[in-house]
C-alpha cells in the first residue's frame, strides 16, 4: 500500500531528473550522464561544480561507492563529458543553467538568481552576456567580470 502511494512521487523525481539531463550542454557523453547520474539526482548537483578530471573521476567513484551503476565505458564516457564540461574555467550556459549552477558560478545572491531566473522565464532566452543587464536587482559588475564563462 505504501509502495503505491509512492509511486507518483517516483514517477515525478524521475521525469525531473529527464528534464535536467535534457538541459545539459551536447556533447560525447550526455546520454551516459543521463542514465548513469540521474537515476538517484537532478544534475543541478553536478552542473554547480567546476572539478578537474582528477576531481570528477574521484566524485564518480564516490557516487559507484554509494550505489551508481554503469559499465566501465559507461562510467569513462561520464567522466570524459564532466571534465570537459564541468572543469575549472567551462562555460555557463545561461539559459539552460539551473539556479545552484548560476549562484555558485556567477557569485549571484539568492535574490540576484532567482531575478535571473525569473527574466529568462518572462522573457526568453539571453543572447549575449549584455542581456544579462536588463534584469532588476542584477548587480552588473558581476556578470561583466564573468562575462567570457558565458555561453547561450
Amino acid at each position: 500500500m505504501m509502495t503505491l502511494m509512492l509511486l507518483p512521487l517516483f514517477v515525478f523525481l524521475a521525469l525531473a531528473a529527464d528534464e535536467s539531463a535534457a538541459q545539459l550542454p551536447d556533447g560525447a557523453g550526455k546520454d551516459a550522464v543521463g542514465k548513469v547520474c540521474t537515476e538517484c539526482h537532478d544534475t543541478s548537483n553536478i552542473r554547480k561544480l567546476r572539478l578537474s578530471r582528477d576531481q570528477w573521476s574521484e566524485k564518480i567513484d564516490d557516487m559507484v561507492d554509494r550505489g551508481a551503476k554503469g559499465t566501465d565505458q559507461e562510467m569513462m564516457a561520464v567522466l570524459d563529458y564532466l571534465s570537459k564540461n564541468f572543469a575549472p574555467g567551462s562555460k555557463i550556459w545561461v539559459n539552460t543553467a539551473p539556479f545552484s549552477e548560476l549562484k555558485a558560478n556567477l557569485g549571484l545572491s539568492n535574490d540576484e538568481t532567482q531575478a535571473l531566473l525569473d527574466y529568462r522565464q518572462k522573457n526568453g532566452n539571453f543572447q549575449q552576456w549584455q542581456d544579462l543587464l536588463k534584469v532588476a536587482g542584477l548587480d552588473g559588475k558581476k556578470i561583466e567580470a564573468k562575462k567570457d564563462l558565458l555561453a547561450f
